[in-house]
């Protein structure tokens, strides 16, 4: 059996749209955020992503600083009552972190795979 040439792709676009970072094609999630097995269309074993909570940082160190200078303007400039931040500063946070979850978890597992990423190891050292 030969193994098959993949094409090198950007882990930007593959990531982003949730695409097997070695052919492009098939998922990398099995659900919403959970991460599948392998790849449905080349069968890239994906075990050796581990996103950690990469994704998670990254997404709510985005959305916070817009959400919460929104939030402060709107409590100096009109000062409403808890409900109105509830109603608004809410689900605009909610939102932008489920919305840029999956294309940040896919960016950071696509990059692992193009480069390699893998767990520390130490070197013995040989010499004496």
């Amino acid at each position: 059996m030969t193994e098959q040439h993949y094409p090198a792709l950007s882990p930007v676009k593959t990531g982003i749209c949730g695409r097997c970072p070695r052919c492009g094609k098939g998922s990398i999630f099995q659900g919403f955020l959970k991460l599948a097995p392998r790849c449905n269309a080349c069968g890239l074993d994906l075990s050796f992503a581990d996103p950690a909570d990469g994704p998670a940082f990254f997404v709510m160190s985005i959305v916070s600083f817009p959400v919460v200078a929104f939030a402060g303007w709107l409590e100096i400039q009109y000062e409403p009552s808890v409900w109105v931040h509830f109603i608004t500063t809410l689900p605009m946070l909610l939102g932008g972190c489920l919305a840029l979850l999956p294309p940040f978890k896919g960016w950071i597992v696509s990059s692992q795979y193009v480069h390699k990423a893998a767990e520390g190891r130490l070197v013995q050292s040989t010499e004496k």
